[in-house]
């Protein structure tokens, strides 16, 4: 971490180009170049027109409003019409990829800032700042930071702020803490600590559990004329509460009453704390507490509450909430239906959850994804795996596309029935849904083979994964050196584990063939090449599509499936490669 001064010197914020960083492949841009070149006179002299302003004015506040996904879409229309937009445009453009986490975006947008020729403000090399602590690349915020003082552009107090933040969540305290001495080292020229300063870097102390630290923070900030507000006790309280001490955390609160009120934020705090130590009387005595106060409880609150009482399983505790909802009017959200059918489900009373889940849908209130992951998950507890696997069927007819975790759940409900064939047809199924799998997904496949004495068909798992881009991790060859140990194989086993037995290590060459399709782009066998082996994966597990001549579905991934089924089963079924007709 470059906290002491500039990696390299140089005047002008640079970023490379698309082809410099993606030869030989395709690169999502957010407008090509030939978008830039404006059909606008004024925006062709390099100022920004009435159409720019204005639409960049209702970009904001669509911005303030949580509905980023309008915002890029004026933005686009803005490009479309051939105007340029301005510095300001190009900012609130970043608040809108760093909302929707598109951080990859980022890079792209920058060059083609550069190619506008426009010259970077504080605003907006605070706005790039951000983006990089939000995607947890403290290095890469720094590194502007850097760049942004030797462009000549000073940093503001909100800069500083920042970056503290952006340390205090990659849990880097120490070097929050020398962000805010650096701070203070520029006081000289306008930049000067306030409330906010103080709060995030008592947050970051707090977050790291060091309440010692967080509270000689505190006391500079009042040796700097601040008063601690409402937001630097609840910080406080939280970091209590954090560390598993609620009772000092109320007991600060106490002290808080004599300058503020506490709000709601600071009751949520308390209780959540309690019902996380599994004091659930004094949690139910702070909603008491809360209500005789004038504040109302919300939903979230009594969520939270019923969460504990269900943790401690106490069933006659979620009633008294229940109860208590009732008598003061708060209806029942799909969060307290979940935490109802997640409870009974772990205590094996599928039962129970069909009748919380008959109530939710008398109520009014539709199950969402993970009301019917949950279960899945009961009938799977149950052993009742084909009924899990009607959940998904649920779904579908609710027009809802079921996510990789209710189908590795359905997956995993088969494997411990022993029954690997349905598993890896659930399996293909969401393939063919284009749901893609991740580790846990493997990680279940494996974990059957092994329960089923099968090792040589768990070791082909890890095959499958490198086909589908899924790395293999230290869990996955523990798992499959289990599988063959569990058939009195251990050599087999430490084969897997690659230990030096002359057997080979099987570790190496997985990451070999990952490291050699990685590079295909830089040979010129780009991943939608015919020769790249991620065409192949890619033809693996493409979801079907329809001829738009003929009203049949592709089969795209016919061949693969087949290669597939005959991986894990040793021949191909019948059925596994046809044409279905759409009517």
């Amino acid at each position: 971490m470059e906290l002491n001064g500039p990696p390299s010197k140089g005047n002008k914020f640079s970023a490379s180009s698309p082809k410099e960083r993606n030869t030989g492949s395709k690169t999502k841009t957010v407008h090509s170049k030939n978008q830039t070149e404006s059909k606008c006179l004024i925006c062709s002299r390099g100022i920004s027109c009435q159409t720019v302003r204005s639409r960049t004015t209702e970009m904001r506040t669509l911005v303030r409003h949580k509905r980023s996904h309008e915002a890029q879409t004026l933005y686009k229309a803005l490009i479309q019409e051939g105007h340029v937009p301005s510095l300001v445009t190009y900012t609130t453009l970043l608040t809108v990829l760093t909302e929707q986490r598109k951080f990859g975006l980022i890079p792209q947008l920058l060059y083609e800032i550069q190619e506008t020729g426009a010259k970077p403000d504080a605003i907006f090399f605070n706005a790039i700042i951000n983006a990089f602590c939000e995607a947890g690349k403290i290095n890469e915020a720094m590194t502007v930071f850097w760049k942004m003082k030797l462009s000549g552009c000073k940093p503001i107090t909100s800069t500083f702020n920042i970056l503290i933040k952006g340390f205090g969540l990659a849990g880097k305290t120490n070097e929050a803490q020398k962000v805010f001495e650096m701070m203070s080292a520029e006081a000289e020229g306008g930049v000067k600590a306030g409330d906010q300063t103080y709060n995030t870097l008592i947050k970051a102390w707090c977050d790291g559990k060091n309440l010692d630290e967080a509270w000689k923070i505190v006391e500079k900030m009042r040796s700097n004329g601040l008063a601690p507000d409402i937001v630097t006790y609840n910080t406080i309280i939280g970091g209590y509460a954090r560390t598993g001490e609620t009772s000092k955390a109320e007991a600060l609160l106490l002290e808080m009453q004599r300058r503020y009120k506490p709000n709601e934020r600071t009751w949520a705090i308390l209780i959540s704390g309690y019902c996380k130590e599994g004091n659930m009387r004094d949690a139910f005595r702070c909603v008491h507490e809360m209500k005789n106060a004038g504040i109302f409880p919300s939903i979230i609150i009594f969520n939270t509450l019923i969460k504990g009482f269900i943790d401690a399983r106490d069933v006659v505790g979620v009633g008294e909430v229940l109860k208590l909802m009732r008598k003061i009017g708060v209806d029942r959200d799909v969060v307290t239906y979940s935490h109802q059918i997640n409870a009974w489900s772990e205590m094996g009373h599928v039962t129970k959850c069909m009748e919380v889940f008959d109530k939710m849908l008398q109520d009014g209130i539709k199950p969402d994804y993970q009301i019917y992951t949950i279960l899945a998950k009961a009938y799977v507890r149950a052993r009742k795996p084909k009924k899990a696997e009607s959940v998904l069927q649920e779904m579908k007819r609710n027009k809802m596309q079921p996510t990789v975790v209710t189908y590795t759940t359905v997956i995993s409900g088969y494997c411990t029935a022993g029954n690997m064939k349905d598993a890896i047809r659930v399996y293909m199924n969401m393939i063919e849904e284009g749901v893609s799998p991740n580790i846990k997904t493997f990680h279940t496949l494996i974990w059957g083979y092994g329960e089923a004495k099968l090792p040589s068909k768990g070791e082909e798992v890890l095959q499958i994964m490198r086909e589908s881009r899924v790395a293999p991790t230290e869990e996955t060859f523990d798992l499959v050196a289990d599988a063959w140990r569990a058939v009195g194989l251990p050599d087999e086993a430490s084969r897997i584990l690659g230990s030096s037995n002359g057997k080979g290590n099987i570790k190496e060459k997985i990451g070999v063939e990952m490291e050699e399709e990685s590079m295909e782009g830089l040979n010129g066998r780009g991943p939608n090449s015919p020769n790249s082996n991620m065409f192949r994966v890619k033809s693996a597990i493409s979801v079907s599509r329809r001829n738009p001549v003929l009203g049949i579905k592709s089969s795209v991934f016919c061949a693969k499936r087949c290669d597939f089924q005959i991986r894990f089963y040793g021949r191909a079924t019948a059925n596994s490669c046809k044409l279905v007709f759409i009517h």
